[in-house]
């Protein structure tokens, strides 16, 4: 953890718990797997940035066997549960939002249904890139509602139950904070692969279709590729 930075025991008071969130991530994180064209992780050191509970790195080291994975969170609870429930698989948990401080050079890092609780993604950008080997990837999902009529209600409603700020970001933000420290942006529209149940989903939107256009037109797997001569730790092991 970093000198004053603000850690709490969970982030999240909704009636959906953090234990349920996994479960509804689950087919998030097949799509992503499925998707990266990175297939052999044997040698790679994974972070995973906001991994809560840590179950993405669990599922990911089924999926797709890497040396040793670094989960970070701000919530001191879920880091807790996620060392007690990593067994004897190659992961430690930290309670930080800096993993860059760290000491560890990593060659993937992801940023799953979290980043926009990340306000200052220029600030953000910088502490990937100072986390990742030269020519490292980070791969963030991401829900651009900024063209939404249901943004600023998903803002209030999401606030209402989490410890942390929701932002709005654009794409473009995402690419020019990036750009600024160094990576090439890419993204990819992700879309439902079968029915959507409505109904649910008016916790946090005004309607089914503000719902449905946000799965459909605004849902984006991002990849952040750190350009080779511009990595902040590159002479870390």
């Amino acid at each position: 953890m970093t000198r004053n930075e603000a850690v709490y025991d969970v982030w999240w008071s909704h009636a959906e718990s953090e234990e349920s969130m996994e479960d509804e991530h689950r087919p998030g994180w097949d799509e992503v797997i499925r998707l990266m064209p990175e297939t052999d992780l044997s040698a790679c050191k994974v972070l995973d940035f906001g991994c809560n509970r840590g179950g993405f790195l669990r599922h990911l080291h089924q999926a797709r066997p890497f040396a040793q994975g670094v989960g970070v969170d701000l919530g001191a609870e879920s880091v807790k549960l996620a060392e007690q429930r990593k067994g004897a698989l190659p992961l430690t948990y930290a309670n930080t939002g800096s993993p860059e401080a760290l000491g560890i050079a990593f060659d993937l890092a992801f940023a799953l249904s979290v980043i926009y609780l990340v306000g200052d993604l220029p600030e953000h950008a910088r502490k990937i890139a100072a986390a990742l080997r030269p020519g490292g990837v980070y791969y963030v999902t991401y829900t651009d509602l900024s063209d939404n009529a249901s943004a600023a209600f998903f803002k209030r409603e999401i606030e209402r139950y989490s410890r942390l700020e929701a932002h709005m970001h654009a794409l473009d933000d995402f690419a020019d904070a990036f750009a600024a420290a160094g990576f090439q942006t890419q993204a990819m529209r992700r879309q439902p692969s079968g029915f959507l149940t409505l109904g649910s989903e008016r916790d946090f939107f005004r309607s089914s279709r503000d719902y449905v256009k946000s799965q459909y037109e605004e849902t984006y797997l991002l990849r952040f590729s750190l350009s080779p001569g511009l990595a902040g730790q590159s002479e870390r092991s």
